[in-house]
């Protein structure tokens, strides 16, 4: 089965989902969906609650609901409760909130953008333009943050090709690239930018941007390149591809006298952007 893993916005919220090339069909993190329609701080015990309910009541929704591995606020990728379009419309008839028929009209349309952007795949790209340039970031940084999207893929293609696994094996050469680029690891990383659930890339300046392309183009081209033959030689190759942008940073460092990774993060991206305008 072949998924793909996004995250599709909905007033400003997150929501994770997993596209099914085989069904042809969305697959929603519950916990997402119901955080949002009830704004409660425990959405978990929420499920919990209404899944019982449901069982009580004679419900058979709640035992077809399956699971899926998605992406955490810890990068890491845990089994979460999911369900399609179809189920998560009769889901949320049981969730009182006033938000359930907005909801309803927006999943509506996330499903019709797959199958459109299965016919035509820029209009996915342009999409995700249209998104972050709604959140408020600038054009030029926008153009960045596709480009670099496009590599991080070109590398985790060439990473698979070489049977390294997605979640721990992937993380570990992520970090060992950031390690060796920026000084510091992702978790490093995204403490100095005062982050915690944010996505790193999404809170990084241009030039960070530009530098963390530099690195991931690297690994990947190096490993092309080499022919690593297992986790351990791609670790190695994690670090030369690290130590391109490494060398990078350093110079331009050098030349300006001011540190390339900083605290700045998306707040003070757009509040600069404000100020320009």
């Amino acid at each position: 089965m072949d998924n793909q893993n996004s995250i599709k916005i909905f007033e400003d919220k997150k929501v994770r989902t997993q596209w099914d090339e085989n069904e042809e069909k969305w697959y929603i993190s519950i916990i997402d969906v119901i955080e949002i329609l009830t704004q409660s701080d425990r959405p978990r015990k929420y499920w919990s609650d209404l899944k019982t309910k449901l069982q009580k009541e004679g419900s058979e929704l709640s035992e077809k609901i399956g699971q899926l591995k998605m992406k955490s606020s810890d990068g890491k990728f845990y089994k979460t409760d999911v369900a399609d379009t179809e189920q998560l419309f009769r889901l949320i008839q049981s969730i009182p909130s006033p938000k359930a028929e907005p909801f309803k009209l927006w999943l509506a349309k996330v499903g019709q953008e797959r199958l459109d952007e299965m016919s035509d795949p820029e209009l996915s790209i342009d999409r995700a333009l249209k998104q972050y340039l709604e959140l408020g970031y600038s054009e030029n940084w926008v153009n960045q943050r596709l480009k670099s999207i496009e590599i991080r893929k070109e590398l985790t293609n060439e990473w698979k090709s070489r049977g390294i696994k997605e979640g721990l094996e992937f993380a570990t050469l992520t970090d060992i690239i950031t390690k060796t680029w920026a000084n510091k690891t992702t978790k490093e990383y995204k403490v100095l930018k005062g982050l915690k659930k944010e996505n790193l890339r999404d809170n990084m300046t241009n030039t960070e941007l530009i530098l963390n392309m530099l690195a991931e183009t690297s690994t990947k081209d190096i490993s092309e390149a080499t022919n690593p033959k297992d986790f351990k030689q791609s670790k190695t190759v994690a670090s030369q591809g690290g130590n391109v942008a490494k060398l990078a940073r350093e110079e331009l460092e050098s030349k300006t006298g001011k540190k390339v990774v900083t605290s700045t993060n998306a707040k003070n991206i757009l509040e600069e952007q404000k100020k320009i305008r």
